[in-house]
């Protein structure tokens, strides 16, 4: 009797520990049903003391620690903004589990408006980065050792590089059918299988067993509503269908988006000025001129046809354009009726058909 007993008690000990597992991040305990600011020390810039800005939101039940980052690229900023409204939204009182929001990664990018570092290196092709490395890799190392690998998921938000804008599209691997289904549960119009960079975070990640998306939208050193209401509006589904938030939405409402493996940069066989016809979720069939290039005083025309029947996922918005330069970005898709119907449900109907009613309230960006 006495020996079940101590066992007993012993068996309670160990799930005691386990209920309140302790989180610390940077140093100090998040206790659960709190949300706290912390800010992590960064290097400084040159005489300039820098920190890392992170929200730590803990529910009153333990559960999966999923990050959101934005800004990577430091004049990528809509992930910013999308963050700002995903932290004022009343249904994370329901969480359960913990969510680390680091609105801007590359704090040095953001001050210069620019995609790189000081040191001109790209911060996502240097993870996991290391203590004594350049300035990228001991960000990377920061950011990933003291966030990244305390976390069980990714969302990391992006827009297209400078002049350039993307279609809202997740990139995730397809093969891979937790981070499939989360990605189709984002809903945003597309999904698109993409393959793994070297010194990527979310390479790195992946190697760690830290499975991310990858949300890509709208154009460098803009705010897009449209990719910001569905950036916000896509985390709380991945939340939801994760189980860490309470499923407030019609289930026969939901629809599966585009889901493509191929897509390719068209690039442009001529110099001069650039008269785009399509745009951005259009659907192209293969032969369908998209874009004329001439020059000012000169009465030749140059047609750019597609290559191949499919959607306008990304493209220039440069007016100027070199030989060679990359025009418009097509995911590879042949059944243009269904695509077309689908863009449009996700980019209008299902932003306003919204379930939590304080997402519609924020007034919208002109």
């Amino acid at each position: 009797m006495k020996l079940i007993i101590i066992l007993s008690l012993f068996s309670s000990l160990l799930l005691s520990q386990v209920i309140d597992k302790k989180f610390i991040l940077g140093g100090v305990e998040v206790l659960k049903g709190t949300t706290v600011t912390i800010n992590i020390e960064l290097p400084k810039l040159y005489n300039t003391p820098t920190q890392l800005p992170v929200r730590v939101i803990r529910g009153k039940e333990d559960g999966p620690i999923v990050f959101i980052s934005a800004a990577i690229h430091g004049d990528e900023l809509n992930g910013i903004e999308i963050i700002r409204r995903l932290r004022k939204l009343e249904i994370l009182e329901n969480l359960k589990g913990t969510i680390i929001l680091v609105p801007i990664v590359n704090i040095y990018g953001v001050m210069n408006l620019s995609r790189y570092l000081p040191d001109r290196r790209d911060l996502n092709r240097n993870f996991p980065g290391s203590q004594k490395g350049s300035l990228a890799a001991r960000i990377a190392d920061i950011f990933f050792t003291e966030i990244v690998k305390k976390c069980d998921l990714g969302i990391d938000l992006h827009t297209a590089s400078i002049h350039k804008s993307n279609l809202p599209q997740i990139r995730t691997n397809l093969n891979n059918k937790y981070t499939f289904r989360l990605a189709t549960a984002f809903e945003a119009p597309l999904v698109l299988h993409s393959e793994l960079r070297d010194g990527s975070l979310r390479a790195v990640a992946q190697e760690a067993g830290v499975p991310i998306l990858l949300y890509e939208a709208g154009e460098a050193l803009r705010f897009d509503e449209q990719s910001i209401r569905i950036g916000v509006k896509g985390i709380v589904n991945v939340l939801i269908a994760n189980g860490m938030l309470p499923d407030v939405s019609n289930s026969k409402s939901k629809k599966f988006p585009v889901v493509v493996r191929h897509s390719a940069w068209l690039r442009s066989t001529n110099s001069g000025i650039i008269r785009t016809v399509k745009g951005l979720g259009d659907t192209v069939r293969e032969g369908e001129i998209i874009a004329y290039i001439n020059e000012p005083l000169d009465e030749n025309i140059y047609e750019i046809l597609a290559p191949y029947s499919g959607i306008i996922i990304g493209k220039s918005e440069m007016p100027l354009i070199q030989e060679g330069d990359a025009i418009f970005h097509i995911a590879n898709f042949k059944k243009l009726k269904i695509a077309d119907k689908k863009i449009l449900y996700f980019c209008d109907d299902a932003l306003d058909d919204c379930e939590f009613i304080d997402y519609n309230n924020e007034e919208a960006i002109e």
